[in-house]
Order: structure tokens, then C-alpha cells, then sequence
């Protein structure tokens, strides 16, 4: 089964920048919608960015257009998020997900199969 990994989470200062990446046990992900989404305690889990590379497309929620980018390191088998001039609210937990043999990518958490276990993100002065 199709394992993720991701990394890069921490506390970082309002205005400040960090790189989240997604490790998955598969190499290509060519054939694999990617998704990141984040969650803090007592709220539903919502979706931040996805990528599929098959269709070259990529999607943001509007908290993250123009703040976040999402990449994707098919010879590493890891997809990136980049985070830049982050704000307290974007504190929560994230995690990536992924579905396998999509065309494209969605931010509801019911469309992919697999998640990782999550990295702490948090932003406070």
C-alpha cells in the first residue's frame, strides 16, 4: 500500500515562510492525484492545494492563492508545498493525500484514498 511522509512542519513568526514535502513510497507519481489539506481541533479537515501531473493542473483554496505553491518531484516522489507570508490562521495540522489514476485533482478529503500521518504547522508572533 501507498505510504506518505511528510515533513517540514514547524513555528514560524507571521509574514514567514516553510516548505512542507510529501514523501510517497511510490516513485512516479505521474498516475496520482496529490492533495495537501489542513486541520486544527473541533473543525473539519480543509483542502489547501492539489496537483496531478498527468493534466499539469493545480489547484488552490482561496486562503492559499498567491501564498502557497504546490510542486511536484516525480524523481523523488514527493510533492512540495510552499508556504510563504503565512498568517496565525493558517495555523493546523497538514497532511497530503493522494488518489491513484486521477486526471484531476480535488480539495474534498473523500476524493483521495491514502493520507499520511501529518506535520504541525504553527504561526505566532
Amino acid at each position: 500500500q501507498l505510504q506518505l511522509v511528510e515533513s517540514g512542519g514547524g513555528m514560524v513568526h507571521p509574514g514567514g515562510s516553510l516548505r512542507l514535502s510529501c514523501a510517497a513510497s511510490v516513485f512516479n507519481l505521474d498516475y496520482y492525484a496529490v492533495g495537501w489539506f489542513r486541520q486544527v481541533p473541533g473543525k473539519e479537515r480543509e483542502g489547501v492545494s492539489c496537483i496531478t501531473r498527468r493534466s499539469y493542473s493545480t489547484v488552490y483554496s482561496e486562503s492559499a492563492k498567491g501564498r502557497f505553491t504546490i510542486t511536484s518531484d516525480n524523481a523523488l516522489g514527493t510533492v512540495y508545498l510552499q508556504m510563504n507570508n503565512l498568517k496565525p490562521e493558517d495555523t493546523a495540522v497538514y497532511s497530503c493525500a493522494v488518489r491513484h489514476s486521477s486526471f484531476r485533482c480535488r480539495l474534498d478529503p473523500l476524493f483521495y484514498d491514502s493520507w499520511g500521518q501529518g506535520t504541525q504547522v504553527t504561526v505566532s508572533s
